[in-house]
């Protein structure tokens, strides 16, 4: 999950502000966020995952990305795709988002 470096910083911060709706943890940390690609010209790709198949922001979520990621300085495309193999689990949440949780 490497990014193109001067993009890297920006995109992690951009996602860090977006939270999922059902487990009130951002996408970065909740580890929603499987890969990231940024080109050398600003088209970053996020590829990203939900909670669950059937989860009811599986249509806004990504838009939400989207939008967050496109205000990063040097963005000129974003896009997202969403991923169902591996499945997310609770493993793949960030050490800041274990802590998040256990405030809840």
């Amino acid at each position: 999950m490497e990014p193109v470096g001067k993009f890297r910083e920006g995109i992690i911060r951009a996602l860090s502000t977006v939270v999922d709706p059902e487990v009130p943890v951002n996408i970065y940390d909740l580890g929603l966020v499987y890969d990231l690609d940024a080109t050398p010209q600003g088209l970053v790709t996020v590829g990203m995952t939900l909670t669950a198949p059937g989860c009811p922001v599986a249509q806004s979520l990504p838009d939400m990305v989207k939008e967050a990621v496109s205000h990063v300085e040097g963005v000129t495309g974003v896009a997202v795709e969403l991923r169902w193999d591996p499945p997310w689990s609770w493993a793949k949440m960030t050490e800041n988002g274990r802590w998040q949780m256990e405030m809840l």
